[in-house]
């Protein structure tokens, strides 16, 4: 009831507001104040205030909202512990199974070359020629000495 008068005095001071403004031949700023006067009114015909002030004064409702903060703190509590360890326990057993399975064999999972172009170390037969693996060759940083030599770099 409180809540209904105030919005309903409000309205009135703001048309009394607009009427001045408009007596003063600013029409634009007083239509706009108009609306403005009118929106108090509106939420009070649309039972939008009496709910709002029904949310408002009720412990229960605030208890609510209560824990609803104390739900997110602890979600965003957990977050960041889990950040610091590492992520959750099944994500560390499975780091951990990748860590025992590369460790038992590092290059299993190195790509293959394939048999695509022939690399500069390799023999017409698809061998390589002394020590070089299937990794970068010693030709490919002499290349990029090249490069960045004749940028000036």
């Amino acid at each position: 009831m409180i809540a209904e008068t105030i919005c309903s005095a409000v309205s009135a001071a703001g048309l009394g507001i607009a009427a001045v403004t408009a007596y003063r031949r600013r029409f634009l700023t007083a239509a706009r104040t108009a609306a403005y006067a009118f929106v108090p009114v509106g939420l009070v015909l649309t039972g939008t205030v009496e709910w709002i002030s029904g949310i408002a004064f009720r412990p229960s409702v605030w208890l609510g909202f209560g824990l609803l903060g104390a739900a997110w703190l602890l979600f965003m509590a957990t977050r960041a512990v889990e950040r610091r360890t590492g992520g959750t326990r099944k994500e560390r057993r499975a780091a951990a199974r990748s860590a025992r399975h590369d460790a038992v064999a590092p290059a299993a999972s190195a790509p293959s070359l394939g048999a695509g172009a022939p690399d500069r170390g390799s023999e017409p037969g698809g061998r390589v020629r002394g020590k070089q693996s299937g990794g970068a060759s010693g030709d490919d940083f002499s290349d990029i000495e090249a490069i960045l030599k004749k940028h000036g770099i």
